[in-house]
């Protein structure tokens, strides 16, 4: 697959120069859901949850933190949970920026972490195996500075499904993030505390923003409620 996207980017560069160039011009720009980025909810046993990521963890997309996948995840868990919950997203944000900017931040203590990273490092470029080594970096610092016992690592998106890409441009980053997926669960089958969490199977495409990039209320509320799902299902936290 490396070969083939390699040859088509080379026979499609000048295509694909437009339509990057034309995509950058034409894009919606939508900001950050408002609210706070932090809070506490619900009853029962404590649970300290730590959300770090891009544009999709910080809620583009949505009008509130509270329609977004912070707040909807909050509301999920604290059904058994007295969740204390954390956000630290900034959009455009990749795997290497977000190790940066944490290695200099303190950091809340955490029984849980959701990374929600890896769009930016698909479109932006670089080695599949540079991509890994700092993502390694990047969990081996949250266990380290949160205290966290278990790591939940979004998947990478399907890029290929996005409509606000058009076709080739499409299509090469669909390969591109599909290979960035497969390289992150072959690493993360070797971590006993880490799981790669996938995103709905039946998301519509009507239901992502208007920008045709980032999820809408919709498509954060079934993740968010995938999320609770499986972080529940894996026994006390």
């Amino acid at each position: 697959m490396i070969v083939i996207d390699a040859a088509a980017t080379l026979a499609l560069s000048p295509i694909l120069l437009i339509q990057a160039l034309s995509l950058r011009k034409r894009a919606l720009r939508l900001p950050e859901a408002t609210g706070p980025r932090t809070g506490s909810l619900g009853t029962g046993p404590p649970l300290r949850l730590l959300i770090v990521g891009d544009s999709s963890a910080a809620g583009v997309g949505a009008a509130t933190q509270t329609q977004a996948l912070a707040g909807q995840l909050s509301a999920a868990l604290s059904t058994r949970h007295r969740v204390h919950w954390h956000l630290i997203a900034r959009t455009g944000a990749t795997t290497p920026t977000t190790l940066a900017r944490l290695m200099s931040e303190e950091l809340p203590q955490a029984d849980i972490v959701l990374m929600v990273l890896g769009v930016n490092d698909v479109t932006r470029g670089g080695p599949l195996s540079a991509w890994l080594r700092t993502h390694a970096t990047l969990c081996a610092l949250l266990r380290a500075r949160t205290g966290a016992r278990h790591l939940y690592i979004s998947e990478v998106p399907p890029l290929g499904a996005f409509p606000l890409l058009p076709n080739p441009l499409r299509w090469l980053l669909g390969r591109r993030a599909l290979r960035f997926d497969a390289g992150l669960r072959a690493a993360l089958a070797y971590e006993d505390d880490c799981t790669c969490v996938t995103l709905p199977d039946d998301l519509d495409a009507a239901d992502m923003a208007e920008d045709g990039f980032h999820p809408g209320p919709v498509i954060y509320a079934a993740w968010a409620k995938k999320l609770a799902c499986q972080m529940l299902s894996d026994g006390p936290i």
